[in-house]
């Protein structure tokens, strides 16, 4: 039999970062930039996600992106020549920022796989398999960004090698009218700390049968047996394969469990969730405050 106790559980040393959709939503922008590399203020959504990855000690990154959208990859490594010119201008901490946020191959790992069709959230962490190190697995959409004091994955990967749970995915509480646009949560027992214990969840539920009000979002630690749970799974709502129901076929095998994270999530998928990040952002530098209250006193306070 094998050992699931806390004590034995691996290290999660992957993350995958899914970024093969075309972002629709926001064209023209995204004719020609991926929405990943989208910037709230001057920082890509792709760079919050990729910097909450490294602070979770996180040692292999894995990009499911698209043929079309290789900008990615190019943002994604360091650019020798680029930051060369800089220099010889003098602009030394440009430069610096520059090689600090992309990765640097002597200490990190970024493998890029293609996604060719949209097939869906669980085709998309399949796609990775081949790249990822043993153990269990980080899933992050950049889509969803978390600002908090301290990173949502970092959270979750220590509340991880406590519980018990193999799978664990972030969750926050929503209204009953919002649940049909999440996956929700259906909890078993009483809730430990930050820890929702789950005996399941339904992708997209009626708001009048949500078994509750915690909607999943955009973070995901899973047991290595995922992967073979995706090759099994049929296709579901969309026709697409559903990280969620993968997901659910492996609770009674693993265990599942919600994460409630301390920070506040922004669903940057649509345009207002990023103008909400924006400002949030902005928020956070002074160097901002008197452009926000020039625009009705929107000035909000650093975290």
């Amino acid at each position: 039999m094998t050992n699931t106790s806390p004590m034995a559980r691996q290290k999660v040393r992957t993350a995958i970062f899914p970024v093969a959709g075309l972002g629709t939503r926001f064209l023209p922008a995204t004719k020609a930039t991926p929405k990943e590399l989208l910037p709230v203020l001057d920082r890509p959504l792709l760079q919050f996600a990729m910097d909450e990855a490294r602070a979770a000690g996180i040692e292999r990154m894995v990009f499911v992106s698209h043929p079309s959208k290789d900008a990615i990859e190019r943002y994604v490594h360091r650019d020798e020549k680029l930051c060369q010119q800089l220099r010889e201008k003098g602009k030394d901490s440009l430069a610096d920022t520059l090689d600090d946020n992309a990765i640097d191959p002597a200490e990190e790992q970024a493998h890029f796989v293609m996604q060719p069709e949209p097939l869906g959230l669980g085709h998309a962490v399949l796609c990775a398999v081949d790249e990822c190190l043993p153990g269990p697995v980080a899933v992050i959409l950049p889509d969803d960004l978390i600002m908090g004091q301290k990173g949502c994955l970092s959270e979750m990967i220590e509340a991880y090698e406590r519980g018990a749970a193999g799978h664990m995915v972030a969750t926050m509480e929503v209204g009953r009218d919002e649940v049909k646009s999440y996956g929700v949560l259906d909890p078993k027992g009483t809730p430990v700390g930050q820890m929702v214990p789950a005996s399941g969840m339904v992708e997209k539920p009626e708001p009048n049968e949500a078994p509750s009000l915690h909607a999943v979002v955009g973070r995901y630690v899973l047991d290595a047996s995922i992967f073979d749970d995706l090759r099994n799974q049929e296709p579901g709502l969309g026709g697409e394969i559903q990280l969620t129901d993968a997901i659910a076929k492996g609770v009674e095998r693993v265990g599942l469990a919600g994460f409630r994270f301390s920070g506040q999530r922004f669903d940057c998928g649509s345009k207002a969730g990023m103008l909400r990040a924006t400002l949030a952002y902005a928020g956070q530098h002074e160097e901002y405050h008197p452009v926000l209250e020039e625009h009705g006193g929107m000035k909000l306070a650093a975290e």
